[in-house]
């Protein structure tokens, strides 16, 4: 873990052409096998076989170090794993495991290339190559960028694989049985004579075997559980209330503690006066952090309280105080010296529009809040030869990183027990309750203390989504779309989370311009431009991060040219694709969704396409104009992700991220006053409410050429196939996020 920084900060270059340190010494190491976490930790008649797999005489556990935020990936690892090993869903436990280097997330390499994923040349392939070499080296252990099943596909079924062949053997030198006479299922050997053998009995002799590495996986035709309808491992405990999310962890005598931190997001407290709050009921200590104050006390209530008696003289933000001054500076970046990078730049734009424009238009996209339902909390116990952190976090090892810097402990000493999470899209990415919970642990030495955050706290101190604007202008001709040109403006989230991580983020941000620069569209005359505002109120990952703005800006002002040019939205749509993949989801949402079927009086329909984290997806909006306002009342989904998994979760994962990106663009922002974020809680950031929710069609398309992820691709879709719907029904243009600043929604 100590090379972690190290090799990051001089090795990795995101999106750039080169990897320091030579090529030939970081091929060695990417080669070269990472030792097994597990292998320490083992007790009599335990064996190992790799990092996922564990054995002993009583269960079998299975490893599924990629975090479960709610989207169901404990369930869809440990499928992978039991798919090769002939283990029956429940046959087995399931462990977050250890931070660890060896559970290096190499898929994130895709999206830290700046390619297209259709780009299969050599450049592009060799630069992903390289930058997964380094991910490897590094030990990156990330959840997130909808990478856990691409990431995982594979080596857990490699992993179950060597696990099953290595108790095949462990069977055969047991019996004198020839080793190609047995066969595997159900959690045992099988023999010729009908006799079994569990994995639990094989276990022990197991261990003085060397592992058989077994890289031939079985057909997927032959699959039993993969690609096939499952049941996810934590639905039962979800749907009873008894699974514990970090949140519900309880330990005898333990404190808790509440954070008072500056509204103005990244200045520090001034002073403090804790005089009402000190002498509260059950309050112990009241204490000094970074940035604000905490409370002690006997229970979660009384430490709210507590803290919210304190009062604190809070310094000036380093960012504009108004909201109106960040809508400015954002508007101010449209210049030559604030350019990132031109992503796209086909044909002769310039020359197409210094003609008159036949569109012009101009798009905003506001912060907006990660709010899951679980607020930022953790447990910390800071002994003295050791530190427990029970916390749900999507990069643990940089979180393990943290810890140990402010308890002054080895990174190894430093034990973080991953825990599930009620919900993340990005915001368990970042580190305060990690921090905090260190700082209070470094003042109670020895004592077990549980921080929670308010849902005041968690809104005030939240990173949010990048604030953005786009200029487009662009030119039809003969009823195609001849030019596009999309200029696109947005805070670097990229770079202000790297300075949190202490990681630098060099050269320009692919995710300022994504989903618009990767549109599969052959427009004869196409440019994107993205320029990098200034950073303003700090920001962060997002679900979609780039996309869901980006993607927004784009597609609605395609949708007006095509508009224009008198064109079928998605006739045309289909025309300019120049991809066959995406082609056939954009042909698809149309049959879904019957797109040349007759509307009634006040109704429209509105297509969208967005490609991100290299899934294409198109998304139908059907809604009806009431006297009351907008109601939804059909979204078409149409995705392909080379291949389905687990198509239960899949279905689950893509009306989420429908409801989730449509909530977010129907009425949520955040906006800033005094340097302070407006919105407290839910009430002032709803979403989508039940009654609001529309039908949802859901159809996975498995034409891709490789397997990919769905957690995040649906999301940015959903705000220009509803934007482009409202147009549809109304005749009016929606422009600015939320739209209920001029629609309402029923």
């Amino acid at each position: 873990m100590g090379k972690l920084k190290t090799i990051t900060r001089r090795t990795f270059l995101v999106g750039s052409t080169a990897v320091a340190g030579g090529i030939a010494f970081g091929t060695y190491l990417a080669k070269k096998p990472l030792a097994n976490p597990l292998e320490s930790q083992l007790r009599v008649g335990e064996v190992t076989f790799n990092p996922w797999v564990l054995i002993d005489a009583e269960k079998i556990t299975l490893i599924v170090p990629h975090m479960d935020m709610g989207q169901g990936v404990a369930s869809v690892q440990a499928a992978m794993i039991a798919e090769e090993l002939d283990l029956e869903m429940g046959q087995f436990e399931i462990s977050f495991g250890v931070p660890d280097g060896a559970y290096y997330n190499t898929a994130l390499a895709a999206e830290a290339v700046p390619f297209r994923s259709t780009d299969t040349g050599l450049q592009a392939e060799t630069m992903r190559g390289l930058i997964g070499s380094v991910m490897k080296i590094m030990g990156m252990q990330v959840t997130g960028g909808s990478t856990t099943v691409p990431d995982t596909l594979n080596k857990l079924r490699i992993a179950g694989a060597t696990a099953r062949e290595t108790l095949k053997l462990t069977a055969a030198i047991k019996t004198g049985v020839d080793v190609r006479d047995l066969r595997t299922a159900s959690g045992a050997v099988h023999l010729p004579d009908g006799s079994k053998l569990l994995y639990t009995e094989l276990a022990t002799e197991a261990a003085s075997l060397k592992p058989i590495h077994h890289n031939v996986l079985r057909d997927p035709k032959h699959w039993r559980l993969l690609g096939k309808p499952m049941k996810r491992l934590d639905v039962v405990a979800k749907s009873t209330g008894t699974l514990n999310y970090g949140i519900d962890l309880s330990f005898d005598d333990m404190l808790y503690a509440a954070v008072k931190l500056n509204p103005h997001k990244g200045s520090p407290l001034a002073s403090y006066d804790d005089s009402s709050a000190k002498n509260m009921r059950g309050v112990s200590h009241i204490l000094p952090v970074t940035g604000g104050v905490v409370a002690i006390a006997d229970n979660s209530w009384r430490a709210f309280k507590a803290v919210e008696a304190i009062q604190c003289e809070w310094q000036k933000a380093p960012y504009p105080a108004e909201q109106g001054e960040h809508w400015q500076v954002v508007a101010d970046s449209f210049t030559a010296d604030r350019l990132d990078k031109i992503w796209r730049d086909d044909g002769d734009v310039q020359q197409a529009v210094n003609q008159k424009p036949d569109a012009q238009a101009e798009y905003k996209a506001p912060y907006v809040a990660h709010q899951p339902l679980e607020p930022l909390n953790a447990v910390i116990r800071n002994g003295k030869q050791k530190v427990d952190m029970w916390v749900a976090h999507q990069m643990p090892r940089f979180a393990q990183q943290k810890v140990a810097a402010i308890t002054g402990h080895d990174q190894a000493d430093v034990h973080i027990h991953q825990q599930y999470a009620g919900g993340s899209f990005g915001h368990r990415l970042e580190f305060e309750n990690v921090i905090l919970a260190a700082e209070i642990g470094q003042q109670l030495p020895d004592e077990t203390i549980k921080l929670t955050f308010t849902r005041e706290q968690d809104f005030a101190q939240d990173f949010t989504r990048q604030i953005g604007m786009a200029r487009g202008q662009g030119t039809v001709k003969n009823g195609q779309v001849e030019a596009m040109d999309l200029q696109v403006a947005t805070v670097s989230s990229s770079s202000s989370q790297g300075k949190r991580m202490d990681q630098p983020m060099p050269g320009p941000d692919k995710q300022i311009a994504e989903g618009v620069w990767n549109l599969p569209y052959a427009i004869p005359d196409f440019r994107v431009r993205a320029y990098r505002v200034p950073e303003l109120a700090p920001t962060s990952s997002w679900r979609s991060v780039g996309a869901s703005t980006a993607g927004f800006f784009g597609d609605c002002f395609l949708d007006e040219l095509i508009h224009i040019a008198g064109a079928d939205p998605l006739v045309e749509r289909i025309r300019l694709c120049d991809d066959e993949v995406a082609k056939q989801v954009l042909i698809k949402a149309g049959e879904l969704s019957n797109w040349h079927k007759p509307l009634k009086p006040n109704q429209g329909r509105g297509v969208a396409f967005v490609e991100s984290f290299g899934v294409p997806v198109a998304e139908v909006v059907e809604l009806t104009q009431t006297e009351h306002g907008i109601k939804i009342d059909q979204v078409t989904v149409v995705a392909d992700v080379g291949r389905v998994i687990d198509p239960i979760n899949f279905d689950n994962l893509v009306k989420g991220g429908v409801v989730w990106g449509l909530g977010h663009a129907m009425n949520c922002e955040i906006t800033y006053a005094d340097g302070r974020a407006q919105q407290s809680n839910y009430h002032q950031h709803a979403g989508m409410r039940m009654h609001q929710c529309p039908r949802i069609i859901v159809k996975g398309l498995e034409n891709g050429r490789q397997v990919r992820g769905i957690g995040e691709p649906p999301v940015p879709p959903a705000a220009p196939a509803l934007a482009n719907a409202i147009f549809a029904a109304t005749g009016q243009r929606i422009r600015e996020m939320p739209f209920d600043k001029n629609i309402k929604f029923v």
